[in-house]
């Protein structure tokens, strides 16, 4: 039977087991919190960002999951620097030039600051003279570092970023730092 789990990956925790970088100084991972042997992360979520994770122990799930050619879509909860306009929630939805290429057609539109969303810490720089606001941002593609390279072009720097949905799942209630168990879906 298939293992899948959720998993709500804190900020500031790698998304693999094992630390191969700091000597001495070792950075937390998800061995930290996850101690079920045989599963693995289907794709990857930045150091510094926050939110949901999926990992399984089937190989070809995790690249159904993980591997762009699926197309599954993937939606954020990006706090910018800024009130984004209707010319860069455009342009955020039509695709965004970056140093490699045009991004794919996009999701986008400003949101409340999510109900529940815990605190991060450490919590993000607040600057009195800029405010600030949310962005919810589904992509179907995953360059490296995508969300937070195409909310800079547009002139919003993200200054958080939650993984809200990976396809059909969701956060939902999962505090940061816990994981569970949840169906597979059918071969």
């Amino acid at each position: 039977m298939t293992k899948l789990i959720r998993f709500n990956k804190p900020f500031d925790v790698l998304p693999q087991f094992t630390d191969r970088g700091t000597q001495g100084n070792p950075r937390r991972t998800l061995s930290d919190f996850i101690d079920l042997p045989g599963v693995y992360p289907a794709g990857r979520l930045d150091r510094d960002s926050e939110g949901l994770m999926l990992l399984t122990d089937d190989g070809r799930l995790q690249a159904r999951i993980s591997d762009p050619k699926h197309k599954m879509a993937k939606t954020y909860w990006v706090q910018v620097e800024g009130i984004p306009d209707a010319i860069a929630l455009n342009a955020l939805t039509n695709g965004v030039g970056l140093k490699d290429g045009m991004t794919k057609p996009a999701l986008a539109r400003v949101i409340e600051e999510p109900a529940d969303l815990w605190p991060r810490t450490p919590p993000i720089r607040v600057r009195k003279s800029i405010p600030d606001s949310w962005i919810e941002l589904t992509l179907r593609e995953g360059r490296n570092r995508q969300v937070r390279r195409m909310t800079a072009a547009v002139g919003h720097p993200t200054l958080r970023l939650v993984r809200w949905r990976i396809g059909d799942w969701t956060l939902d209630d999962l505090l940061s730092g816990v994981w569970q168990d949840t169906p597979a879906p059918p071969k």
